[in-house]
Formats: C-alpha cells, structure tokens, sequence
C-alpha cells in the first residue's frame, strides 16, 4: 500500500522538500495581501496627484497599475527568487502566500527551471522597468509609449508561456500541477494570471496607436 504524500501538491510525487503546513489561515493571508496592495496603491495615488496634480486621470490610473507590476514583480516575486529552494518550509506571509498559490502550480514549490528563469527574468527585467514606465508616465516623456510597448510584450508572452508549459504538461503528458479543486485551477492559476493579459493588452494597444498617431502626424508636417 502506497505511503500518502507528505505534501498537498499535485502531482501528487511531486519532490516538495520540508513542507511544512501554513500557519496563518488562508483568508488572513488574503486580508494582508490585500490590505498591503491597497496602502500601496492609495500611496501612489496620493503622492502622484500632489506632485503632478494636472495629470489625466487615465494616466494616474496607469502609473497605479505599473507600480503595482514593479512592486510584485520585484517584491513578491523576488522573495520567489531568492528563496525558490526552500520556500516548502516558509512561515512569513511571503513563503505562505506562495504555498498558497503553490497549490495550483506546484512548480513553485519544485524549483522547476522553467518557472525560475522566467521570474529571474521578470524581477531583474521587467519589474524595474515597470517603475520606469509609471516615472515616465508621470513625466510625460517622449519615451513612455515605446518602453511600454515593450513592458506590454513582455508580460502577455511571458503569461502565455506559463499557461502553455503547464497545460502541455497536463494534457500531454499527464502531469498536473494544480489540485483537482476548480477553485485553485479558475481563481489562483486562470484569473490572477489573466489579469496581466488583459490589462497589458489594453496598454500595448493604446501605445501602439500613440505611436502610430504621431509617425503619421510628423509624415504630414513632413509633407506642407
């Protein structure tokens, strides 16, 4: 008779080393993330409006958005980072909030090559240029539609990838890696995620007809 996992990871073979069970309930977590990204967020907004009190509401909006990226990703994201190989045992509020969202994708807890180099990547690349975005944004430069642009690409391929490696792995060869619970697959690995398609899309897409207003503008001053 086969012994039971010694961790709520799927597969259920998965090599989770030293898990240990959260401490803190899963609505305290939510509550503290939460409550954190709206201190953040309300900070932002504050200090965007008295320093740059005649900025579009459009555009503290955005600036809100990309901190909020740039926080995550350099933050949260970091913490996975710098802790991928022991984050099983974890029992601050970072380690348990990704064994929390470990739970629909236990690559988080393996270390899997794939997952860290891309959120190396995401730390070290796009985080950082997500604050240069909100900066630019704040500023008005010239420059802040084609770093977004690029900011944009990187979050929609990066989020397909994720989302393509784990259902080719599913489908294909038969390894999930969220529990069978809809609401761990829908809420934490669909929804959360999806966010960072719909909302880059909206930007790449209004930074991309920015662009292409003002090339074809210069061609008609080019052309009186």
């Amino acid at each position: 008779m086969a012994s039971p996992p010694s961790h709520p990871y799927y597969p259920v073979d998965a090599n989770v080393v030293g898990y240990e069970p959260n401490q803190a309930p899963v609505l305290q977590l939510l509550v503290s993330a939460g409550g954190a990204c709206t201190v953040l967020l309300s900070v932002t907004f504050a200090l965007a409006s008295y320093v740059k009190p005649k900025l579009r509401m459009a555009d503290r909006i955005a600036i809100l958005w990309f901190v909020l990226s740039g926080t995550l990703h350099c933050f949260f994201e970091g913490y996975f980072m710098v802790h991928h190989n022991h984050m099983a045992s974890a029992q601050d509020l970072f380690g348990q909030l990704w064994k929390e969202y470990a739970l629909s994708d236990s690559r988080y807890m393996t270390s899997d090559t794939l997952v860290l180099c891309m959120e190396t990547m995401t730390v070290l690349l796009w985080g950082p240029l997500c604050f240069v975005v909100a900066y630019l944004t704040a500023t008005r430069h010239s420059l802040r539609h084609p770093i977004q642009v690029i900011v944009c690409m990187s979050h929609l391929y990066g989020d397909m990838l994720y989302y393509a490696t784990s259902l080719f792995d599913e489908y294909v060869h038969g390894r999930p890696y969220s529990r069978p619970e809809p609401y761990y697959f829908w809420l934490y690995y669909f929804l959360m995620n999806f966010i960072w398609i719909i909302v880059p899309a909206y930007y790449l897409y209004q930074s991309i007809s920015t662009i292409s207003a003002a090339l074809k503008q210069s061609e008609k001053d080019k052309t009186k």
